[in-house]
């Protein structure tokens, strides 16, 4: 798939939002390249009748929602979102233990590579430092719940989850598991990601766990059976 033809680039997103880069041909050289390396995933989400790069439609999606939540995003929240889980899958999940220490040891690493690689390739297209330095900060999102820039990104990334991996992680999670899951996903969000997670469709079965969840979330009652 050509990730031109699957994406905004920068010029649409000056047209739909207003929004001016302060070098929009080093911006639309930062999508393309972090596209470019999100199209060598070798798995695949299917959109319609298509199969696609799992980790090129993924930043595609977590654009989608932080500009949807924040219109007026700033250039390097859009570089964060569009880089945020850039050649994801060359840290498998299976590289860790598979219980809860080991996936959160698994998601710091990725969160630490992710950062390192999106780096690389800004500095590769000619951001100065402090861009980087910013972009990363976001990658690693540290300053959470006090950076407004990173919650928005924090409920974008609680969104596409939402509305896009819910079901599938539904069909091979326990029920337990998947309240847990969906809990710490409504604790991390801010007033505005949850107004809008609750405008998400969802079938009624996912409905009623959303909303045990949420009970549990807001009961501050302790996660049950973790992994």
């Amino acid at each position: 798939m050509d990730a031109g033809n699957q994406f905004h680039g920068a010029s649409a997103e000056v047209t739909q939002t207003g929004f001016r880069p302060a070098d929009p041909v080093r911006f639309a050289e930062a999508l393309r390249r972090f596209d470019e390396a999100n199209a060598q995933d070798p798995n695949r989400t299917r959109i319609g009748d298509r199969w696609e790069p799992r980790e090129l439609v993924y930043a595609q999606w977590l654009t989608e929602w932080v500009l949807r939540l924040c219109p007026e995003a700033g250039e390097a929240l859009r570089l964060a979102a569009r880089c945020q889980h850039l050649r994801r899958w060359e840290i498998p999940r299976e590289s860790y233990p598979m219980d809860r220490a080991g996936y959160l040891r698994w998601r710091t690493a990725l969160q630490r590579f992710h950062a390192q690689e999106s780096g690389r390739i800004l500095r590769e297209v000619g951001y100065p430092e402090e861009m980087v330095r910013r972009v990363q900060e976001l990658n690693l999102k540290k300053g959470l719940p006090h950076d407004p820039e990173m919650q928005v990104l924090e409920d974008a990334l609680c969104l596409v989850f939402l509305e896009r991996q819910l079901a599938e992680l539904a069909a091979k999670t326990s029920e337990e598991k998947l309240i847990n899951a969906l809990a710490r996903s409504w604790r991390k969000m801010s007033p505005r990601g949850r107004e809008a997670a609750l405008q998400i469709s969802y079938p009624d079965s996912l409905r009623s766990l959303l909303e045990r969840a949420i009970a549990q979330a807001e009961s501050g009652a302790s996660p049950v059976g973790e992994e």
